[in-house]
């Protein structure tokens, strides 16, 4: 996907944004894209966390978490200012998540009981919030509150898509290593990511592409919308604009979900290089832009 085609659908999504009516023009953005996921053949997930060039690239590291149930997974990190990708191998994560062609979007909020507003609004759009609670062990057996979240189906096919606020408890456990609060209510992507990503080339992720099934689509608009996203339909499925991050969603069969596609804006113009990684391709520069291919 060119810079002018993601040109196009931002205009059209403000089109759209435009033409609604003035309380949903007015409508406070109050989820951001955080992260996503996305589960791989082995060799790419082997190539991306010995590779090289991916430590010169992005803030990146490789991690064992313990949540909620004592559930693991390990996960390839790769952080930027306020955004993050994260990747997986068959297996490395449990259940169908662990499955090739699965993958997930996390969406966050900025300030303190900002998720009690998406729930609102949810409702208020007939939809039924289903709450969850994640919580991290740091290895000593006593799991902390790390983020509160709200889904609106319990199971998914291959995508799953959610809101979540991160707790004061983990946010001011040592071990977290996030930064200070700069504003009352800082629940922030930015507070919570760390700052090592300037001396990197990855700033943050600009677009993501997806595929989907109608199933799995289905429960994702709805979440979107009460985020505060411009919403819109194309020939191929739903594009979500809002943030700093466009969100692309492909409508497909159940075989050919996955993600496909990430952007990344840049800290500085570097030279073309591209980076194959597996059976996929990073191709970084010329200028401040990199793009993703899986």
């Amino acid at each position: 996907m060119g810079t002018r085609r993601v040109l196009c659908m931002i205009l059209a999504a403000l089109l759209v944004l435009g033409a609604a009516g003035p309380a949903q023009a007015e409508e406070r953005q109050l989820l951001f894209y955080n992260h996503a996921w996305g589960t791989f053949d082995r060799a790419t997930a082997d190539a991306v966390e010995h590779s090289a060039y991916i430590k010169q690239f992005a803030d990146f590291e490789v991690r064992t978490t313990t949540g909620a149930d004592g559930k693991k997974w390990t996960g390839r990190y790769l952080r930027g200012r306020e955004t993050y990708l994260e990747l997986y191998g068959i297996g490395d994560v449990g259940g169908s998540d662990g499955e090739l062609g699965s993958a997930g979007l996390g969406m966050s909020t900025e300030h303190d009981r900002d998720l009690d507003a998406v729930k609102t609004r949810l409702r208020a759009a007939g939809q039924t919030p289903i709450d969850f609670t994640q919580t991290r062990d740091f290895g000593d057996g006593k799991p902390v509150p790390w983020f509160d979240a709200v889904f609106l189906v319990e199971r998914y096919e291959k995508f799953g898509a959610w809101g979540m606020e991160y707790r004061d408890e983990y946010l001011a456990d040592p071990r977290s290593k996030v930064g200070p609060a700069r504003f009352p209510g800082d629940v922030s992507r930015e507070r919570y990511l760390p700052d090592e990503y300037q001396n990197r080339l990855m700033r943050d992720i600009t677009l993501i592409h997806v595929a989907v099934t109608a199933a799995d689509l289905a429960p994702t608009v709805p979440l979107l919308r009460a985020g505060g996203f411009a919403v819109f339909a194309d020939q191929t499925g739903v594009v979500a604009v809002g943030g700093g991050t466009t969100m692309r969603f492909d409508e497909v069969p159940k075989g050919r979900t996955g993600l496909k596609r990430v952007e990344f804006a840049l800290n500085r113009s570097t030279p073309p290089h591209v980076e194959r990684l597996g059976t996929s391709t990073l191709v970084v520069g010329p200028g401040k832009r990199a793009v993703w291919t899986f």
